[in-house]
């Protein structure tokens, strides 16, 4: 089955955005890093998610978040499907966290249950058949409004939005020009997908 071994975020400064990522989320190996000046502009087209298990799990992340230099997009709080925040990070890229709970189960901790890229697209039908037709397999679909595939053992989930609806999600105007600033390693290889995300080759191996 195909899967999504990593997943590079173009940042000014790599050294800064390591640190942030430690000290916000406890990530060190989830993402990876690279120097690039490419001019984006307002939205990049995606945003990354932490699923994790309770709402005291998701106010600790958040707070660290911010903690570290992160800016608020969306305060936490109860909504029809759970519970969650969105911050952007100072390398400009957007983070949801949330759990589909609505009560603290116990103590937080800062375990991390799925870490999930959410690609916001123009037509989420065309761009289903784009990745099933490269391997991947649909775990649920929503008609023209979201898809997520089968991570299996891969670390990273893929879930693809309509690229509006995806921006009112995380608080922010869809519009944006420029790079997407990311690349996707997984083993389709070297690619570009229809709403211009790059794809490059990578294995689970080489991830770790």
């Amino acid at each position: 089955m195909t899967s999504i071994a990593s997943v590079t975020l173009d940042v000014a400064d790599p050294t800064a955005a390591q640190r942030f990522y430690s000290a916000a989320f406890g990530l060190d190996k989830q993402i990876r890093l690279r120097a690039s000046d490419a001019p984006t502009s307002g939205f990049r087209g995606f945003a990354l998610a932490l699923t994790v298990s309770q709402p005291a799990t998701v106010d600790g992340l958040v707070g660290t978040a911010l903690d570290a230099g992160a800016t608020a997009l969306k305060p936490a709080a109860t909504s029809l499907w759970g519970y969650g925040g969105v911050v952007q990070a100072p390398d400009g890229t957007i983070w949801k966290i949330a759990t589909s709970a609505k009560k603290n189960s116990g103590p937080a901790t800062r375990q991390i249950d799925d870490f999930v890229l959410l690609l916001g697209v123009a037509d989420v039908a065309a761009s289903k058949r784009f990745y099933v037709e490269r391997g991947l397999a649909v775990a649920r679909s929503f008609g023209r409004m979201y898809v997520e595939f089968v991570a299996g053992s891969s670390p990273v989930k893929l879930a693809l939005y309509r690229r509006r609806a995806l921006a009112r999600d995380v608080g922010v105007a869809p519009d944006g020009t420029g790079s997407h600033r990311i690349t996707i390693g997984g083993d389709p290889g070297q690619f570009t997908d229809p709403d211009g995300f790059a794809w490059e080759a990578a294995s689970l191996a080489t991830a770790k």
